[in-house]
């Protein structure tokens, strides 16, 4: 275990970060959030930016006041999702992302303007939302490609990473802890070479980006195997993305200390949710210790689109910290589901992430 100290939280690690893109977790309230063992939520630079836009957030007192969040914010850069803009192309077949050395232009997915994003602009941003971390601009490639260019790519974030600690080091007043972003595909020594670069300028923690983007969980796993134990051991290691419950245990065993992911929400949209089995916090000290592959014995995930719950009267969650869960049936949930009732997404989605932080609750137990 360790303790990641920000301005709003002390933080115990390994953690989840549930995901407020926009400034809100679907279907889901800062409210909601706050009756869960969680510090720390993570929001997306590039979609406030573009909408409502720092300006406006920073009048209603930052992101915190904004959204009405008191404890942690970890903001990523953007670099991913302007990216992920990258495969799409004009009538003329032009890509709608022209990158540079000195940043990325693209055109925002809300109005068709066009932004220019730098390091030092993502950064800005990021202080202007007044969070708690914020992490350095970074090319995230689309696998598979050719090692020429994600070479290329990786040498790119490391000096993009190098200016935003320069210009991070010229600020004046209060400012996030700064995170970089590690890259470098599947290539061994690509991902050891970026790390080595980054170390250099010393960070106050770093992310492993570009996994959890089609990989398999055994590729993934390779990576964090070399690259976990060569990552600085006093600063915090975070696995941008990831994961399924079993895929969060195999990564905390090797090193790793943060997480976010869409998946609780995702899930709980489309009617799975997650259940622990009996004995799972005995099965989990277990999987920590063991040097086997992680099972999934220790959780259930139900699809609640089935036909069997239609008559289930046991709660939906008899243990939660919400009382429509302790409350609500399983068939009722059933039920909402079957006639698209948009409170069945919000139920699923609060079992689904309160599953996940009870999850980072019991790891951490499982490692005292």
């Amino acid at each position: 275990m360790g303790v990641l100290t920000t301005k709003h939280a002390k933080l115990a690690t390994p953690l989840f970060m549930p995901v407020a893109t926009r400034g809100v977790a679907k279907f889901i309230s800062s409210a909601d959030i706050q009756k869960l063992p969680t510090k720390i939520v993570l929001s997306n630079t590039y979609h406030l930016m573009l909408r409502p836009g720092e300006t406006l957030i920073k009048k209603h007192g930052g992101l915190h006041g904004f959204m009405g969040w008191e404890q942690a914010i970890l903001t990523d850069s953007g670099g991913f999702q302007v990216f992920s803009l990258a495969k799409g192309r004009n009538a003329n077949g032009e890509s709608l992302v022209k990158l540079s050395e000195k940043g990325v232009e693209f055109k925002s997915y809300v109005d068709g303007s066009k932004h220019f994003l730098t390091p030092e602009r993502s950064l800005d941003i990021q202080r202007a939302l007044g969070v708690d971390i914020a992490v350095c601009l970074d090319e995230c490639v689309a696998l598979p490609a050719e090692r020429s260019y994600i070479e290329a790519s990786v040498d790119l974030t490391s000096r993009w990473a190098n200016r935003t600690k320069q210009h991070w080091l010229k600020l004046k007043g209060d400012k996030p802890l700064l995170f970089a972003v590690i890259q470098g595909g599947l290539d061994r020594d690509l991902r050891l070479r970026s790390l080595a670069d980054l170390a250099q300028a010393d960070f106050d923690g770093y992310n492993i980006g570009g996994l959890s983007v089609g990989e398999t969980a055994s590729e993934m796993y390779s990576v964090l195997d070399y690259l976990a134990p060569a990552m600085p051991e006093q600063k915090p290691r975070y696995l941008m993305g990831v994961g399924y419950p079993e895929n969060i245990v195999e990564a905390v065993k090797r090193g790793v200390d943060m997480f976010d992911c869409v998946i609780p929400t995702r899930e709980g949209r489309h009617g799975r949710l997650f259940f622990f089995k009996d004995s799972s916090a005995v099965k989990i000290i277990q999987a920590l210790k063991s040097k086997s592959a992680v099972k999934t014995d220790f959780y259930d995930l139900a699809n609640f689109n089935n036909a069997k719950w239609a008559n289930d009267k046991k709660a939906i969650n008899e243990a939660s910290v919400y009382p429509e869960l302790r409350q609500l049936s399983r068939a009722y949930l059933a039920y909402l589901f079957k006639i698209n009732e948009p409170l069945a997404q919000r139920l699923a989605s609060l079992n689904n992430l309160e599953f996940y932080l009870r999850l980072m609750e019991l790891i951490r137990r499982a490692i005292k």
